[in-house]
């Protein structure tokens, strides 16, 4: 007699299923967030149109010749986090079925899905240069040989409402009044910004070593300041009517957000979560970072809403995991040419409370962006400065 070995035709238990959609901090933080929170229970497929991750916090640096932004290859990433990467992104959803389809028409199906696309960057004047981190040294790299030249007297840097991540505005207005000071012509550099107070995001004392540090630098701050600017050079500010004149003018871009059939879109196009990030009246959806409707748009922030979606759709997958509600902590480091600063505050109503100012004489120990997960991976890896 022949005995069979049946365990091998035996059905293996169905893996719960996730769809990522998005390759940026959010997305890859969740996928590592998953592997390790859910491990086996879970197959997760990440779908993303591009190749690589761009870690962009430093390119700021980049016109200044003092730094540049990291590029690491997607697909690397992806599968270090036990996922596998679909080169391709999200059109629509259909939530009912739980099936996502993509722009080359694919149909993916899914027991969870996360949206995590980011935003797209957008002009929100004419007539100024538009901050585009993907080419920051191409766009800006002439602005700042001008202002070593002495070719430009009066500078502003622009921060659009509503407001996008505006430490980056801070940053290239201390690093040009730096290089300016240091080249010899004298420039005034002025930045204009919804804020009641600079990166008042980070709570009050922060706010006021920021306000310290500007005036230090010669910088002048306009706040509360709606701009308009109609024709090259001008900037007309609400309320109160006032006019400046500038010889150059850089501005922060404004975000949108694409529109998924399917999906519940308000304002802007942002989507709404609840303190799970689970996607309002859709079932078994979640988002985080840029695309929602939490007002703060920072990569730490998109991480943190990761975790918490992440670590729901474990305990969905069967983990003994006990999901906790999102909590936000911003943490920041303000690049200023000089000693950076560290600021850490726990968000409460769109503002930080109980917030921490630090000087930091070792600035390569902490990164701009704390993310639980990918932090840890990201510093294993070799970028390509490319």
């Amino acid at each position: 007699m022949i005995h069979r070995d049946d365990t091998s035709t035996q059905q293996q238990p169905t893996r719960f299923k996730v769809l990522i959609a998005g390759g940026g901090v959010a997305g890859l933080e969740a996928a590592f967030a998953l592997h390790e929170l859910a491990g086996e229970r879970v197959d997760v497929t990440v779908l993303a149109p591009a190749s690589e991750f761009v870690y962009r916090p430093d390119a700021v640096k980049e016109p200044f010749t003092r730094g540049h932004a990291h590029r690491y290859p997607l697909a690397g990433l992806v599968a270090g986090a036990g996922a596998q990467l679909v080169a391709d992104a999200l059109d629509r959803v259909d939530v009912d079925r739980r099936l996502a389809y993509t722009t080359a028409g694919a149909e993916l199906s899914y027991d969870a899905l996360l949206l995590a696309p980011g935003a797209q960057l957008g002009k929100r004047y004419e007539h100024v240069t538009t901050v585009d981190d993907a080419r920051i040294d191409e766009h800006l790299h002439g602005l700042v040989q001008d202002v070593e030249e002495g070719y430009v007297k009066r500078l502003a840097f622009v921060i659009p409402a509503p407001m996008p991540w505006p430490l980056p505005a801070y940053e290239l207005a201390l690093l040009t009044a730096q290089r300016a000071w240091e080249m010899g012509p004298e420039v005034s550099v002025t930045i204009l910004t919804p804020e009641r107070a600079p990166l008042i995001v980070f709570g009050e004392d922060a706010s006021r070593d920021v306000a310290q540090l500007l005036a230090d630098r010669r910088i002048e701050v306009i706040t509360s300041a709606y701009c308009e600017i109609p024709k090259a050079k001008t900037i007309n500010v609400s309320p109160g009517g006032r006019h400046f004149e500038f010889d150059r003018i850089v501005a922060l871009p404004e975000l949108h957000v694409p529109t998924f059939e399917g999906i519940p879109q308000i304002g802007g196009g942002f989507i709404p979560v609840d303190e799970f990030c689970h996607v309002s009246g859709v079932q078994h959806v979640y988002a985080a970072g840029d695309v929602t409707d939490f007002p703060v748009k920072h990569g730490g922030i998109a991480a943190q809403q990761a975790d918490t979606a992440a670590a729901t759709i474990a305990a969905l997958a069967g983990s003994p995991v006990l999901p906790q509600t999102f909590n936000p902590v911003l943490e920041g480091v303000l690049v200023t040419g000089d000693q950076p600063r560290y600021f850490r505050a726990q968000l409460t109503g769109g503002y930080g409370s109980d917030d921490e100012v630090v000087g930091m004489p070792v600035a390569a120990s902490t990164p701009k962006i704390a993310a639980m997960y990918l932090s840890a991976h990201l510093e294993q890896q070799t970028p390509d400065h490319n």
